[in-house]
């Protein structure tokens, strides 16, 4: 047994938990459960894998219930996931999970990479066409339990218990995230969250993480009218760029702004160009903003940087998607041949293959 727990609290989520615990079952760790009030056969299920399934009655706080699980864990070294997160990768040669204790200091926090399908919902991140999204995100799951610890009741955060600012390390560890893929997943739990956020925000005042937060929530319903004043909000607050959320609602702002068609007001995010375009989404989207000023050589550069640039969230925006935006401003400026060879290098991409073919008629 290697010296780490994997902690997971569940609520009815019969659909998820088996796949779930099926996946972290291979590996010899603890497995630990915590149910705050399942009616249906979680608990069941969830000890089919484990003998370790406790009760927290559930008090409206995240964070509560998690600091409960991780208690009851025999390890100090802890992995914490969502009952709709299934393990996909264990490094490159499936042996880096009996050493990820050795990889991450006890004062350090490990990131995983969480991969999420976004399907039928227009939340700007996709281009017109596509069916769905694959939005990476690298989250903070992995932590020694003497040294850090949840805060907050929703939208919950790794803190450090010294007060230290902490330190992030990344781990070769993938989940794929199953429970945003519908709409109606997306609105129920999203009511839920909003009505937190607000309790806490009404409790707590106005904090920019919680700004971003509700903001985030309308932004995935895609109500972009209600998400933008709390980005407005936070983003006139004393935030740090560094942070990762920061990143995440400059580049929401941008997209509730071309949702909103509110074209000219986006070229404002060239103030702050140098602080964000280490990143591809910030720079495809700022190629998307000349792109809708009609500004296309502009929109060409970002489109180019975009493809060498290896940090991103959404898939495609430093490959595929980003060449397609160039072909399409090729073709609208007359330009077929050179559109044709960027929607060539699209590949498979569905968009770029209707242009291939629809071009390829009209030349014939």
């Amino acid at each position: 047994m290697i010296p780490i727990s994997v902690c997971i609290i569940a609520k009815n989520e019969e659909k998820h938990i088996g796949e779930c615990l099926r996946r972290l079952s291979g590996h010899h760790w603890e497995l630990v459960v915590t149910d705050t009030g399942s009616t249906d056969r979680t608990v069941e299920i969830a000890k089919k894998y484990t003998p370790h399934v406790f009760h927290f009655d559930w008090i409206n706080d995240f964070s509560a219930a998690k600091n409960f699980c991780v208690s009851k864990a025999s390890n100090d070294y802890i992995l914490v996931t969502d009952c709709d997160e299934y393990l996909e990768k264990d490094g490159s040669d499936g042996t880096a999970i009996p050493h990820l204790h050795q990889q991450v200091a006890p004062w350090q926090i490990g990131m995983v990479d969480l991969v999420s399908p976004v399907e039928d919902v227009s939340d700007g991140r996709k281009l017109p066409g596509t069916s769905a999204a694959l939005v990476h995100d690298r989250i903070a799951r992995f932590f020694h339990r003497q040294y850090t610890g949840f805060q907050g009741s929703i939208h919950e955060q790794l803190i450090s218990k010294n007060g230290k600012k902490p330190e992030f390390v990344s781990l070769p560890l993938t989940f794929y995230h199953a429970g945003y893929s519908t709409a109606a997943v997306r609105k129920e739990k999203a009511a839920r969250n909003i009505a937190m956020l607000e309790a806490l925000r009404k409790e707590n005042g106005s904090d920019p993480y919680i700004l971003f937060q509700l903001g985030q929530t309308y932004f995935g319903l895609a109500d972009y009218e209600r998400a933008l004043p709390y980005f407005n909000q936070a983003l006139t607050m004393e935030v740090n760029e560094k942070e990762e959320y920061v990143q995440t609602m400059v580049e929401s702002y941008g997209y509730c702004l071309l949702n909103l068609k509110m074209y000219q007001k986006a070229l404002e995010l060239e103030g702050i160009y140098d602080i964000f375009s280490k990143n591809a989404d910030f720079v495809f989207l700022m190629g998307l903003i000349y792109m809708n000023n009609a500004l296309f050589p502009q929109a060409i550069r970002e489109f180019q940087k975009a493809t060498v640039l290896p940090a991103f969230s959404v898939e495609g925006v430093n490959s595929y998607k980003a060449r397609y935006n160039i072909g399409v401003i090729h073709e609208c400026m007359g330009n077929i041949p050179e559109a044709l060879a960027y929607y060539e290098e699209c590949g498979a991409y569905g968009p770029a293959m209707e242009r291939r073919k629809e071009l390829a008629v009209r030349r014939s």
